[in-house]
């Protein structure tokens, strides 16, 4: 049989006897910290194209023939924006009367900002073009321009057509 010491022998005993005392676990440790999340929101429009087709125009009417079409303003909400419209390409054209052209003939128009054709559209900010200097309300705007061709133009026949440029400032 195996020797034992003393010290053996009471570990025995106590193991036995389950008088062991454990050891507690180390406490358990937490830190905390925060993230910071950032975006930032870009002033951004974009407008699309549009035609305005005025269809037959009789020279001999006593009136004038309106037209009207719309384009889509997409802008970040809150911008401020200001749309003008330039001359056109027809020779000898200005904002307050531009020209569509066959050829070498022309035939004059104008362009409007409101439904009653009294407010011409051109491209000086502040003065002719339409403003929203308060900030956009929507996302996307529906944008109409009113066109007129004046009443009794001599004009030959032919097709006749003009391209404005569009320009948002914003």
């Amino acid at each position: 049989m195996p020797c034992r010491t003393p010290a053996s022998r009471r570990f025995a005993a106590a193991l036995a006897a389950g008088s062991l005392i454990a050891v507690p676990a180390a406490d358990a440790a937490t830190a905390s910290g925060s993230l910071t999340v950032t975006a930032s929101v870009a002033s951004v429009c974009l407008i699309s194209n549009g035609t305005l087709a005025f269809g037959s125009y009789d020279p001999t009417a006593a009136s004038a023939l309106n037209g009207s079409t719309t384009v889509t303003l997409t802008c970040t909400l809150g911008t401020p924006y200001q749309i003008g419209l330039d001359a056109g390409t027809g020779a000898g054209a200005t904002v307050a009367l531009r020209r569509l052209s066959s050829g070498g003939n022309t035939l004059g128009y104008r362009l409007f900002r409101d439904a009653s054709r009294t407010l011409n559209w051109g491209n000086t900010p502040g003065t002719d073009t339409l403003d929203a200097t308060s900030s956009a309300s929507a996302l996307t705007n529906t944008i109409t321009i009113y066109g007129q061709i004046p009443a009794s133009a001599a004009v030959p026949t032919g097709s006749y057509s003009d391209s404005v440029a569009i320009t948002v400032n914003y």
